[in-house]
């Protein structure tokens, strides 16, 4: 069983046990983490359940274990010509959080809600009668081209001529 769900920005999946890298949280080592950021989730017999954007009463529970820093990024940065470098770099904090549970229930209002609006809607079933409509036809009329005007040897005799 594993779930995606969506946390700062980014998604992950997660399946219980496991031990996710997640961006700085404001949570102590030992706390508890919970989201109900939940995307997607897949059971046991990996049937897929996609929420829309998320899913209604599916939760990821889990238990923060530490905080630590990444490898160092080195910036470099440089402009030819100028005698510009610059280097830095810096170190992403990051939280290890150990996934406890996935839970995907649906709420049961909602539930029940659903089945009700289904049985009305097969107690008085209604037949849709499409209309025929009638398409006007419309014809477009030719374009008028108008004649060009030929040139006679005279007019062109007229224009080879160079002013004076």
């Amino acid at each position: 069983m594993f779930a995606i769900i969506s946390e700062d920005g980014r998604q992950y999946r997660v399946a219980k046990g496991e031990v996710i890298r997640f961006n700085r949280m404001k949570a102590e080592p030992g706390e508890s983490f919970e989201t109900s950021q939940v995307l997607a989730i897949s059971d046991e017999e990996n049937n897929l359940k996609i929420g829309n954007p998320i899913l209604e009463g599916a939760k990821v529970e889990g238990t923060v274990i530490e905080h630590g820093k990444d490898k160092k990024i080195i910036v470099f940065k440089r402009k030819r010509r100028k005698t510009y470098r610059r280097k830095y770099g810096h170190r992403q904090d990051h939280t290890m959080v150990k996934i406890d549970k996935i839970s995907a229930k649906s709420p049961a209002a909602k539930k029940a809600l659903q089945e009700k609006t289904i049985i009305d809607n097969s107690e008085s079933p209604k037949t849709l009668v499409k209309k025929a409509t009638t398409k006007k036809v419309t014809t477009k009329k030719a374009a008028t081209k108008k004649a060009a005007t030929k040139k006679t040897a005279v007019n062109k005799s007229k224009e080879d001529k160079p002013t004076t």
